[in-house]
């Protein structure tokens, strides 16, 4: 697995804390924060999968 799909996938749940948090407390900036870094982790995860796609296909 590809540190960039671990790291996103953090990232992505980093975010989502951030989300929740910023609509429970009204927080507009924490919540647009946790949307971006949750969108952030899904790309860098994407990124992971197909560097880890393309390492399996070299290997065949």
């Amino acid at each position: 697995m590809d540190k960039d799909r671990i790291e996103g996938a953090a990232r992505s749940a980093k975010g989502s804390v951030k989300d929740a948090v910023g609509k429970a407390t009204g927080d507009t900036k924490m919540q647009a924060e946790g949307q971006a870094d949750k969108a952030a982790g899904k790309v860098q995860n994407t990124i992971g999968g197909a560097k880890d796609a393309a390492r399996d296909a070299l290997k065949k």
